[in-house]
């Protein structure tokens, strides 16, 4: 198995990011962001997709976090990208379904090659912490636009936004570690009829 690791910088006059990420990991994680429910919701994403995860940004937060998370999805989604190659042997397709009490959140991934984020979310709150849950919608789409893939996100029911949350981020972690995991069957493959993606 080659190893599957990439190390991502993204420098702005907004925000600092650094992202190294191990897609054949035991789910490891670092992080600083200086936002405290992010860094809670990546270590799921870490612990359940079994991927490494080290990331360190400053940004902006005098401001607001809206520039810290979304620059943050998009260094994560080029990582993502570096570290997969060309997709060849993996299984492409991944999806979870994850409860957390009344919660129950569905992730659908495809490693397509094309940018799409479908979110059905009605947070019940518009805050977790100080965190604005607007804010995931954007975490995720600068992620989708730089992964370049294709994600489906349905909050099925939930009444505790940090549930709500919660749920989605484990199945995202969960549904990426299915799409990304290489097929011994694929042999190297491509996983389309394309030829490529």
């Amino acid at each position: 198995m080659s190893e599957r690791t990439a190390t991502v910088s993204r420098n702005t006059k907004e925000t600092q990011i650094t992202v190294s990420v191990n897609l054949d990991g035991q789910g490891r994680f670092t992080c600083e962001t200086g936002v405290p429910f992010l860094d809670h919701m990546l270590d799921q994403v870490a612990r359940h997709g079994l991927i490494d995860l080290e990331i360190k940004a400053v940004g902006d937060l005098h401001i607001d976090d809206h520039h810290t998370v979304e620059d943050l999805g998009i260094t994560l989604g080029q990582a993502f990208a570096e570290a997969i190659g060309d997709k060849r042997g993996i299984r492409r397709y991944g999806h979870a379904y994850v409860p957390l009490d009344e919660a129950l959140s569905r992730v659908v991934i495809d490693f397509s090659g094309r940018p799409g984020l479908f979110m059905d979310v009605e947070f019940t709150r518009a805050s977790i912490g100080r965190l604005d849950t607007q804010l995931f919608w954007e975490f995720f789409q600068g992620f989708v636009n730089h992964a370049q893939i294709s994600l489906h996100i349905d909050n099925l029911k939930g009444f505790n936004a940090h549930h709500q949350a919660e749920t989605i981020f484990k199945a995202f972690g969960r549904a990426l570690r299915m799409a990304v995991e290489e097929d011994p069957r694929m042999a190297g493959q491509m996983p389309s009829t394309k030829g490529c993606l």
